[in-house]
């Protein structure tokens, strides 16, 4: 049994892996289709949500804050709606999320820098982080489009990086899975 979901987990690396490194690629080759799918997943996974807390408000109306649970699986499903209604509207609000959340911490950090009381030489690292992070936020507010191909290109990035860690740990376990007396094609059994 162990040693089935050892091998069931080993795959899994293998696959997961393969289909992040796909993603990734098709995120880098066609970034305007790669937008539009996210923002249909999110339509799709925002109207899902939604329907799911109003069906546990209806059902749990003897809770005290039912109507608030009520009140955010109508907004969720207006914001689904509105994701498959209006997909660049949906992507520009995402770009301007991202801006206000970069701007936002990036304050939040220099401040901690210059309030810090270690003040163990690092802080200047702390603030030059949050200064990038605020520049990062206005760049893309005042660029949006700039700032959605930023993203996706990001998202691309990072889903190769992932496919091939997971690909190496893939074959890393193999040894592991599979001792080499039993290696699949060994032709022992």
């Amino acid at each position: 049994m162990q040693q089935t979901m050892i091998r069931d987990y080993h795959w899994s690396l293998l696959f997961r892996g393969v289909i992040a490194i796909l993603f990734g690629i098709l995120a880098l080759g066609w970034p305007g289709k790669t937008l539009l799918l996210l923002v249909v997943l999110f339509g799709a996974y925002a109207i899902v949500d939604g329907i799911a807390n109003v069906f546990s408000a209806i059902r749990g109306r003897s809770l005290h804050n039912w109507g608030l649970l009520l009140l955010e699986g109508i907004v969720s499903i207006l914001a689904g709606i509105i994701a498959f209604v209006w997909p660049g509207l949906t992507a520009l609000a995402f770009v301007y999320v991202i801006a206000a959340w970069a701007v936002i911490t990036g304050i939040a950090e220099v401040v901690a820098a210059f309030s810090s009381q270690l003040n163990v030489g690092t802080d200047w690292w702390l603030a030059l982080a949050g200064l990038a992070s605020i520049i990062f936020g206005i760049w893309i507010a005042i660029q949006p489009r700039l700032g959605l191909l930023a993203v996706i290109w990001l998202i691309g990035f990072y889903a190769i990086i992932f496919g091939v860690l997971f690909l190496v740990r893939y074959f890393q376990s193999r040894s592991r899975v599979y001792p080499a007396s039993h290696m699949p094609g060994s032709g022992v059994a």
